[in-house]
């Protein structure tokens, strides 16, 4: 049926009414492994709660740009970053050189450490957990606790979380003389320490400790310094394709705000008991 001129006319200046951003008004889609409280874990409904997914609503509420967040497996979620299948990666993900040649990160929305955990009945001495170890600045101390590392866990079974640059860490630093199981989610891993299937494992240091104080992991113990640096690089970022410069521009102005502010600190309070809010980009 043609449409009258008049009326043709009527519905273009109709449309000319309403701002262009409003007809391409763009929904991004952030994606959490969903599997690593408190960055990021997965109700009983399948929704995603956390820090990640706190401060994710909290940066889309400043872009003013309505965002949806989605569950993705952490050993693919850069492959699916790369394909479109989402827009953003905030996943507790730690803004390493290597993730650089594939894709883009904001400026750091957190900072943290990692640590090694072991099964109590083990009974290894532990040494000084809260030494805290930077792998970007190594001097003497600092390789007298790695060989001291190497010495005490020689012939384990350590696991790490797959593609995670704690297991990356462990291939370098104790691959020669530990046994590496690697797993596809945290969880499988702390299913895997509790029963005795392994002897222990890295992974940062807030998810162990919200596992040792479950029953579950009652049986488990922090083992050796804190570690950060490195291949952890500066922080934890949100990840994005290399030609989404406007998206990674809005999302540091709005890190940075929310940090000089202080909603950062508060959200990381909230999840961590800790501030783990890091430094303003400029």
């Amino acid at each position: 049926m043609r449409i009258p001129l008049a009326i043709a006319v009527s519905i273009a200046s109709l449309m000319s009414a309403f701002p262009a951003s409003a007809q391409s008004e763009r929904v991004i889609s952030i994606a959490s492994e969903g599997a690593s409280p408190p960055w990021d874990s997965t109700d009983a409904n399948g929704q995603l709660y956390g820090y990640d997914i706190d401060v994710g609503q909290e940066l889309c509420r400043r872009i003013e740009i309505k965002c949806t967040f989605v569950p993705q497996d952490w050993d693919g979620i850069i492959p699916a970053l790369l394909v479109g299948k989402f827009d953003v990666i905030m996943s507790g993900m730690a803004i390493t050189e290597k993730r650089k040649q594939k894709i883009a990160f904001s400026v750091p929305y957190a900072t943290g450490f990692n640590q090694f955990v072991v099964r109590k009945d083990l009974g290894l001495d532990p040494g000084d957990i809260k030494q805290k170890v930077n792998l970007s600045t190594i001097g003497d101390k600092e390789k007298a606790t790695i060989e001291r590392l190497r010495s005490t866990l020689a012939g384990r079974a350590i696991g790490a979380l797959r593609s995670s640059n704690s297991e990356a860490v462990v291939k370098e630093m104790l691959g020669d003389v530990v046994t590496i199981r690697s797993y596809d989610s945290q969880d499988n891993m702390k299913l895997d320490l509790a029963a005795g299937r392994i002897d222990g494992g890295l992974a940062d240091y807030f998810t162990w400790r919200d596992f040792l104080e479950t029953p579950a992991g009652s049986g488990v113990v922090f083992f050796g310094p804190e570690l950060k640096g490195g291949l952890w690089g500066p922080g934890v970022g949100a990840g994005m394709r290399k030609d989404d410069g406007e998206l990674l521009a809005k999302f540091n102005a709005a890190i940075d705000a929310a940090t000089k502010d202080g909603t950062i600190k508060a959200l990381s309070l909230k999840w961590f008991k800790s501030d783990i809010s890091p430094a303003l980009s400029q």
